[in-house]
C-alpha cells in the first residue's frame, strides 16, 4: 500500500495546550503542551490507528478534502495540517525449520522483552538485511552441495609434487 497524507485539525486548548484530532479515524487524537508537541503526537496516534484498521481487516477511509473538515461548534482551531503515513506491509505466514532449542530460546528472549515470536523474527531479519557482510558468506554450508547442486561425490586427488 502506498503512503497515505491524512488532515488534522490543530485546536488550542485550555491554559495553552494544543490538541489535534483527525476526521477520516473517530477517536485518534493527540495533545501536548505545545503546537510542535501536540504535531509529533498526533504523528504517532495516527500510524497506530493506521495499524489498527489494518490488522482488524479494515479497508483505510480516502482522506477528507479539508475543505470539507466541519470542526465542531466552539472549536479554537489553530490550523490545518497533513501527515503523511505508511500503512504496513501485510504479512505472510512461512513454514521456518529451526532446531527446537533455537526456537525456545527465541521465545524466552521474545517474550522477554514484550515481542511476539514473529516481530522478533522480523526485527532481526530486518536488522540482518542491513548488514555489509566483508565475505558473501555468513557461515559455512552444512551439506556439501556445490554451487550447482550437485553432491560432491570424490575428494579430488591431491596434486603430485613434482620434485
Amino acid at each position: 500500500m502506498k503512503r497515505r497524507i491524512y488532515p488534522a485539525v490543530l485546536e488550542r486548548g485550555a491554559r495553552g495546550a494544543f490538541g489535534a484530532w483527525f476526521p477520516d479515524f473517530p477517536g485518534c487524537v493527540a495533545g501536548g503542551k505545545s503546537q510542535e508537541e501536540a504535531i509529533e503526537r498526533a504523528e504517532q496516534a495516527l500510524a497506530q490507528a493506521v495499524d489498527g484498521w489494518v490488522e482488524q481487516g479494515k479497508p483505510l477511509p480516502e482522506p477528507t478534502p479539508i475543505e470539507l473538515i466541519v470542526p465542531p461548534k466552539g472549536s479554537d482551531v489553530a490550523a490545518f495540517f497533513m501527515v503523511g503515513v505508511d500503512p504496513p506491509d501485510p504479512s505472510e505466514r512461512v513454514n521456518v525449520y529451526l532446531p527446537k532449542s533455537l526456537i525456545a530460546r527465541i521465545d524466552r528472549h521474545a517474550a522477554g522483552i514484550g515481542m511476539s515470536r514473529s516481530s522478533f523474527f522480523g526485527f532481526a531479519a530486518s536488522l540482518a538485511l542491513e548488514w555489509r557482510l566483508p565475505t558473501p558468506h555468513l557461515v559455512e554450508p552444512r551439506s556439501k552441495v556445490h554451487k550447482t547442486g550437485a553432491l560432491r561425490a570424490e575428494k579430488r586427488p591431491a596434486k603430485k609434487s613434482t620434485r
